[in-house]
C-alpha cells in the first residue's frame, strides 16, 4: 500500500469480469476494501479469487452475485467511499445476437448505480467505450467530438448508443446534483484474463495461433486499432476518481499507436513463433445479422495525459505473451479439473 494512501471503501459492479478483476487486484493489494457486485453473465467466477492480492485481502474483499438493479438495493451507500461501475453487456457477437439485453442491461443498470450514488454523493466512474464515436467524425477521436451512428437496420449501433445515455446520464447527475462523476472511454482494452467468446480479438487470435489454427480474420484486415494492456488501463481510474479535477468529465483511455488488424494476426503468430496462417473471412459470413464496420478507432489522448500524465508502458508484444501464458494455464487447470474453456471471438 503507498505510505500516503488513506484506505477506501469500495463498490465494483462488474468486478467479476476482465477489467473489473484487474482493478479490483490493484485496489485490494493498495490497502482499500472491495465490494464485487457481479451476475457472471460475462465475467468468471475464478476472476474474483485473490490468487494475486495481498495475503490479508480476504477480509477487505468480498464478491455479491447478483444483478446490479436487485442488489444494490440491499446495500447501504454509506457503508462506501466510492463506486466504478464497470458492468455492462459487452463483445460485438453478444450485442448482435442480444441486442435487447445489451439496452436494457447497459441503459437500466446504470440508472440504478447513479441513483444509488447520488442518495450519498458518492463519486462514480462509469465505464464507457470508443464505440460512442459511431462512425467517427475525425481521426485521433476527441472527447468533445460530434458523433454519427449507422442505421438502426445495424442492431451493432444500439451498443453505441445504449452507453451514451449512460454517459448523458452521469453528465445530469453531476450537473444537477453535482454528483461527482467520471466516464472513462475504454479503447480496445487487452491483456491477461481476457476471453474470446464474445467477441473480442486478441485472445481469439491468441488462442488459434496457440493451437496452430488458421487466425481468422473479418473483412480484408485494413481496418486499423489501438490496443492498450489492462494493466495499464486500470492504473489510470483511481486517479481520475480521486481527482476532484476530473469530476464531471469524459476522459480517453487507450493507446494511440495504430495496428491494423492484419498486422495484430501477424504479430501474433511472429510472436509467438506459431504455425497458423491468416485466413480471411468477409462480414456477410462471420456475422450472419450484417455488420457495419469502422475503418479507424484511435483515441485523442491529451485531456487524459493533461490531468493525470496517463502514460501507457505495457508494449502490444508483452501484452501478447503474457495473454498466451495465461490461456495455456488456463488449459491446464482445466484439464486438471476434467474440463477446458477454449475462448473464441472479436472485440468492440
Amino acid at each position: 500500500m503507498p505510505p500516503s494512501h488513506q484506505p477506501l471503501r469500495v463498490l465494483i459492479t462488474g468486478g467479476g469480469g476482465f477489467i473489473g478483476s484487474h482493478l479490483s487486484e490493484l485496489l485490494l493489494n493498495r490497502g482499500d476494501d472491495v465490494t464485487v457486485v457481479d451476475n457472471f453473465s460475462t465475467g468468471r467466477r475464478e476472476n474474483p479469487g485473490i490468487v494475486r492480492a495481498t495475503v490479508d485481502a480476504a477480509s477487505r474483499y468480498r464478491v455479491i452475485e447478483g444483478d446490479v438493479s436487485s442488489v444494490l438495493p440491499s446495500l447501504e451507500p454509506s457503508a462506501f467511499d466510492c463506486v466504478y461501475h464497470l458492468a455492462a453487456a459487452v463483445g460485438v457477437r453478444l450485442v448482435l445476437e442480444k441486442p435487447i439485453h445489451t439496452i436494457e442491461t447497459n441503459v437500466h443498470e446504470t440508472s440504478v448505480v447513479l441513483r444509488f450514488a447520488a442518495s450519498h454523493a458518492l463519486p462514480v466512474l462509469i465505464a464507457s467505450t470508443s464505440e460512442v464515436y459511431g462512425k467517427g467524425v475525425r481521426v485521433p477521436m476527441s472527447e468533445d467530438d460530434d458523433v454519427v451512428y449507422g442505421s438502426t437496420g445495424y442492431s451493432r449501433w444500439c451498443y453505441a448508443c445504449s452507453k451514451a445515455i449512460d454517459e448523458y446520464l452521469a453528465l445530469a447527475y453531476h450537473r444537477e446534483f453535482g454528483l461527482p462523476t467520471i466516464i472513462a472511454r475504454f479503447f480496445n482494452t487487452v491483456g491477461p484474463r481476457q476471453v474470446g467468446e464474445y467477441g473480442m480479438v486478441l485472445p481469439r487470435f491468441v488462442r488459434a495461433a496457440l493451437d496452430g489454427t488458421d487466425l481468422e480474420v473479418h473483412g480484408d484486415g485494413s481496418q486499423s486499432r489501438c490496443f492498450c494492456d489492462v494493466r495499464d488501463v486500470v492504473q489510470a481510474l483511481p486517479k481520475l476518481l480521486e481527482s476532484k479535477s476530473c469530476h464531471g468529465r469524459v476522459f480517453n483511455i487507450g493507446r494511440d499507436e495504430q495496428i491494423s488488424i492484419r498486422e495484430l494476426a501477424e504479430l501474433v503468430i511472429a510472436t509467438l513463433s506459431s504455425r497458423s496462417r491468416v485466413r480471411f473471412v468477409a462480414y456477410q459470413d462471420a456475422f450472419t445479422n450484417g455488420f457495419d464496420d469502422l475503418q479507424v478507432r484511435q483515441p485523442n489522448l491529451t485531456r487524459i495525459r493533461e490531468a493525470i500524465g496517463f502514460s501507457p508502458v505495457i508494449s502490444l508484444v508483452q501484452t501478447i505473451r503474457d495473454l498466451a501464458a495465461e490461456l495455456e494455464s488456463r488449459i491446464v487447470l482445466g484439464s486438471q479439473r476434467g474440463s477446458v474453456v477454449l475462448p473464441s471471438g472479436e472485440a468492440l
